[in-house]
């Protein structure tokens, strides 16, 4: 009888050891979860912060031979070598946008001659003629039509573009201050990224981490002056399409248009809505009659479209291919996730993204056959 109670009161006890251990399971398992969950949203809440290290680092990429050159040959030192890198990238750009000054006041003038009361009727001259093409197709759509409405819809863009552009530019000073002053850092001291890392690291694994940051720098390296080369190809090719047009201010347009080309699939667009503008803007200016604009805007559009296959079927498989090795159809996805993720600017830094991610898994994970296939030829 005693034995049969020891035996019972064990059990219970055995019971009560097991289901503590299934409530401290369940508990870490859920402070686990929060935990994760609470640093992935606090990751993605502060994500500009690492599109701002990852320009960073792409002008630090740029930079490095001239504050090596500064700094090894001419014996300047690093801080102020790094100062006048950026002191010369920033006249660089500065340079650049003074050109922009007298296409934008050319445009300006060209677009004053435009009345904006003739550009109304016009438009809707053009979309009663839409209606009444489809009542003639016995469609009809008028009823649900309120053809002023749209048009004053199409007029109020205007302001709405105004803002959306100061809005853009007091990011943008922010953000190009946060990246400048990343920058100066990272050039000043060449061994930041690796002293970051190696002391995170054990020490074990230092040769790998060491090997990790060597490739991915000659990897970027030649992924950003492939992307030079591709700049100055479709560059040529808009010079060429703009001086057959006789569109004014060649130079200046083309090197816009080819800055835009860089952003993954949405630069394209932006840029053909840029050199429609400013083309439509010279032929006004040289005062051409609406039909002829026309017909030169679409020839326009026509060899542009050209001009983007050109570069989706030459000119970027021979640079992905050549520079970080890796399929179009891989590049079409992982820029397409970086899009989702954070936008635009995840666009353009998805390719170098995913290209540290292939050498890191390269390097630690070589044998895993899975990784074998996505990092084949690095």
């Amino acid at each position: 009888m005693i034995s049969l109670c020891e035996s019972n009161s064990f059990d219970i006890f055995a019971l009560m050891k097991i289901e503590n251990q299934i409530a401290r399971g369940i508990i870490k398992a859920v402070v686990a979860i929060v935990a994760l969950a609470t640093l992935l949203y606090w990751l993605y809440a502060v994500k500009i912060i690492f599109v701002y290290i990852a320009i960073a680092l792409v002008i630090t990429v740029i930079n490095r031979p001239l504050v090596l050159f500064l700094h090894d040959k001419l014996k300047i030192p690093n801080a102020i070598s790094a100062m006048l890198a950026i002191l010369l990238s920033m006249s660089l750009i500065a340079g650049v946008v003074m050109l922009f000054i007298p296409l934008i006041t050319q445009q300006a003038q060209n677009l004053a001659i435009v009345d904006p009361v003739i550009v109304q009727k016009n438009i809707e001259r053009e979309l009663y003629s839409v209606l009444d093409f489809f009542k003639k197709q016995n469609i009809d759509y008028s009823k649900n039509l309120n053809i002023n409405t749209y048009v004053e819809k199409l007029t109020s863009i205007v302001p709405d573009f105004i803002n959306g552009i100061v809005e853009f530019l007091s990011t943008f000073f922010i953000g190009t201050l946060s990246v400048l002053f990343i920058s100066f850092f990272l050039l000043k001291d060449r061994l930041l990224i690796k002293r970051f890392v190696f002391g995170i690291v054990p020490d074990d694994k230092e040769r790998h981490f060491n090997n990790v940051l060597d490739k991915t720098n000659n990897f970027l390296s030649r992924y950003f002056i492939g992307l030079i080369m591709q700049c100055f190809g479709m560059f040529i090719l808009y010079v060429i399409i703009l001086s057959v047009l006789g569109v004014g201010n060649t130079l200046i347009i083309a090197f816009i248009c080819a800055i835009f080309n860089l952003i993954p699939y949405i630069g394209p667009l932006i840029g053909s809505i840029v050199i429609s503008f400013f083309t439509t803007s010279h032929f006004i200016g040289e005062g051409l009659e609406q039909t002829v604009i026309i017909h030169k805007l679409f020839y326009l559009l026509v060899a542009y479209f050209v001009a983007q296959l050109i570069d989706n079927f030459i000119y970027q498989p021979l640079i992905f291919s050549k520079s970080v090795r890796s399929h179009p159809l891989e590049i079409f996805l992982v820029i397409i996730i970086g899009g989702i993720l954070f936008g635009v600017l995840g666009m353009i830094i998805a390719v170098p993204a995913y290209t540290t991610l292939r050498v890191i898994l390269k390097e630690f994970f070589g044998d895993v056959k899975w990784v074998k296939a996505l990092t084949k030829g690095i």
